[in-house]
């Protein structure tokens, strides 16, 4: 699926020549349930178990799967990796203290961009049932090998996809295991540091009900960048990125989505203080 344009409102954030256009808003796409055969077909024990249910009790095995993911060998795992010699599959050691092999990793995806031509994909390891259970708008997974406790290596599967924005998947990669938001602002732009202490879904809707909350976030932001309004349009660009890889992606979490409404209200009320200063 395509990501959609931004609605332009009109709402500048320069002045005179120089004007930035941005939207007001980023609209969000029309909501779709992940796909219960994407799900099947990664997890067929989960036939017929609501996407809902798998996405909470996935939240309790995070930390296991994160572990399986850290057992493998930074050595053996690239980065990143020619787009036109991506392998159909990796093998990759394992720490000998590694944990259970259910919690290995069954893929890596490899994302490359549909915005420029870039030779290299970037590379993640994943578990094919997380990435199913959040995303309405994958290809096709390609079966995962057997693993087994006596293996010194994994064998994962290689996924390629493209999306707008590959380093943008790191911030998508790093929520769909953990659901911590505090990562996902870090990734985007300066806040206080008082604003990470109690971080929550609720938190952020009650920060984008409350305009003087807003407003000083967003005078913190241009006074970290000193009102520098290039430096401001690249945080905007960031979310941007951010919003059209989850567009693309078919990524519904609300959480998430508020996270970036919230980090676009911000960076848009510094971009229009800092244009009224320069004035």
């Amino acid at each position: 699926m395509p990501p959609q344009q931004p609605r332009h409102t009109g709402a500048g954030a320069g002045a005179g020549h120089h004007s930035i256009q941005l939207p007001a808003m980023l609209a969000r796409p029309h909501y779709f349930e992940v796909s219960p055969g994407a799900i099947e077909a990664v997890s067929p024990e989960l036939a017929g178990v609501s996407p809902e249910y798998i996405r909470r009790s996935l939240r309790s095995e995070a930390p296991q799967m994160l572990a399986g993911i850290s057992a493998l060998a930074p050595s053996h795992l690239p980065t990143i990796l020619p787009k036109s010699h991506l392998p159909g599959a990796l093998s990759i050691p394992v720490r000998s203290s590694s944990p259970s092999p259910r919690s290995f990793p069954t893929h890596v995806v490899a994302v490359s961009s549909t915005k420029t031509a870039s030779e290299h994909c970037m590379i993640f390891p994943i578990h094919a049932l997380v990435l199913a259970a959040h995303c309405a708008h994958l290809p096709a997974i390609p079966p995962a090998q057997s693993q087994h406790a006596s293996q010194s290596l994994v064998r994962l599967p290689v996924l390629p996809f493209a999306l707008p924005s590959p380093p943008a998947f790191g911030i998508i990669h790093n929520f769909i295991y953990t659901h911590r938001l505090e990562p996902v602002f870090r990734s985007l732009l300066p806040v206080p540091a008082g604003f990470f202490q109690s971080i929550t879904h609720e938190t952020v809707l009650d920060t984008l009900n409350a305009r003087e909350t807003c407003m000083q976030l967003s005078a913190y932001l241009c006074s970290q960048e000193q009102g520098d309004l290039q430096k401001l349009t690249t945080h905007a660009v960031h979310v941007k990125e951010l919003w059209q890889n989850m567009v693309a992606l078919g990524i519904y979490s609300p959480d998430l989505w508020d996270a970036v409404d919230l980090a676009w209200r911000i960076i848009i009320g510094a971009l229009a203080i800092a244009a009224r200063n320069a004035n």
